[in-house]
């Protein structure tokens, strides 16, 4: 799941400039801007994304008791989404490691004509808290013009780990995903169809896919970036969109898994194996032997108050290039692309003359299943295709690959 208050948050409200073209054969681009919003610091972020890790590795291990809020993590997505007719905006979390959408947590829900009671109870446990309420079928509206009706959503009568004014979740994870979570005898094997399924059911959309991009953040200043639903937009990403197949591996293969190697300069540090892209993660986190390879590679030490690796001005003017090999393609952090925002240092309670890497420990070996997070600091810098119709995923470069403002 997602995040968002406590520490580093990216608050991102869907905007639309002009209402989109509601054509069979057009994708839908919605705007968003994100600001930053810092209180307590990296520390929280990082357990937070190994939290996560975890939790994606092992069901059993979401929701327990005493772990990390939802809502702290590194990169929140906050959508303003309206539900009924006329419609209530809710501030719901985009997030692609889980699903179902669902609201409740802080706005109660408001029953309109459209609003159809299944009597059928629903309960999604996350990293670190989780919600459990009945099912409504209701119009949705993620803005003017790009509405869904009889969309299920949940209705939270109890849920927990989120944060003041998140109101729930907004799921564009992959459909199965959902199974189980309609807790009735006769639907537990069911699964639900998500916002992205049925804008294209409906015919509002074209191809059963959403394409993210995101710019990189420097400043404590609104950022932008994209979710286009049912294509892609050509003047975000430079060059061709390559595609990978989601993996076949478990339990990466339950979310946007895919397969890929990494390598820093010429030394293979992980082989090939499966892992996931997820907008829930900050860090790019690999698997424990890989992370010991690398860090031994780039002769960092891990800061004892924030838990990151850093490096000094000269150990950072020596890094190579780290190189993500999927498919037939090579997607290359370069040595910028691998550091923290050093003009956000003294927000996450670094030195402010202090260099940070991105890439951190996953906390298990190789060879798990799930090796690898290629989150935020990853996503940033490639534009990335989440394909349900083909069961696969696309990157292609954008201006930011090569950015040097970090």
């Amino acid at each position: 799941m997602l995040p968002a208050a406590s520490f580093l948050t990216l608050l991102l409200a869907l905007s639309i400039t002009g209402s989109p073209v509601e054509a069979r054969n057009s994708p839908i681009t919605l705007p968003i801007f994100g600001r930053l919003n810092f209180s307590s610091g990296t520390v929280n972020l990082l357990q937070h994304d190994k939290a996560r890790a975890a939790a994606l590795r092992d069901p059993s291990m979401r929701g327990l008791a005493g772990s990390t809020p939802v809502t702290n993590n590194g990169v929140g997505y906050i959508a303003a989404v309206g539900i009924g007719s006329p419609p209530t905006s809710y501030n719901l979390l985009v997030d692609s490691g889980s699903s179902n959408t669902w609201i409740g947590a802080f706005t109660k829900y408001v029953k309109t004509e459209t609003s159809v009671f299944t009597r059928v109870s629903v309960e999604v446990d996350y990293d670190s808290g989780y919600f459990t309420g009945m099912e409504y079928l209701d119009t949705v509206t993620l803005s003017s013009g790009l509405t869904i009706t009889n969309q299920s959503i949940g209705v939270a009568y109890g849920s927990s780990g989120f944060g003041s004014g998140v109101d729930g979740i907004l799921g564009i994870g992959p459909v199965d995903l959902t199974k189980g979570t309609l807790t009735n005898s006769t639907t537990r094997t069911m699964t639900i169809p998500t916002v992205t399924d049925n804008l294209y059911k409906q015919g509002t959309i074209s191809q059963d896919v959403v394409s993210v991009f995101l710019e990189p953040s420097s400043s404590q200043t609104q950022t932008k970036g994209e979710l286009t639903f049912g294509g892609t937009d050509a003047t975000k990403y430079t060059g061709d969109i390559a595609y990978t197949p989601i993996t076949t591996t478990n339990p990466a293969s339950t979310f946007w898994g895919i397969n890929e190697s990494i390598a820093y300069g010429s030394m293979t540090i992980l082989s090939s194996t499966a892992g996931i892209v997820d907008l829930g993660t900050t860090f790019t986190l690999i698997a424990t032997d890989a992370f010991t390879q690398y860090q031994s590679a780039t002769g960092a030490t891990v800061d004892e108050v924030n838990g990151l690796l850093t490096v000094s001005s000269a150990q950072y003017n020596a890094l190579k290039n780290l190189d993500f090999h999927i498919g037939e393609e090579t997607y290359t952090l370069t040595p910028n692309a691998q550091i923290w925002p050093r003009s956000l240092n003294s927000h996450i309670h670094g030195s402010s003359d202090a260099i940070y890497l991105v890439v951190n420990d996953l906390g298990t070996p190789s060879g798990q299943g799930l090796d690898f997070i290629n989150g935020y600091t990853f996503l940033q810098r490639f534009y990335s295709v989440l394909d349900t119709a083909n069961s696969r995923v696309g990157f292609a470069q954008t201006s930011f690959t090569n950015a040097t403002t970090n």
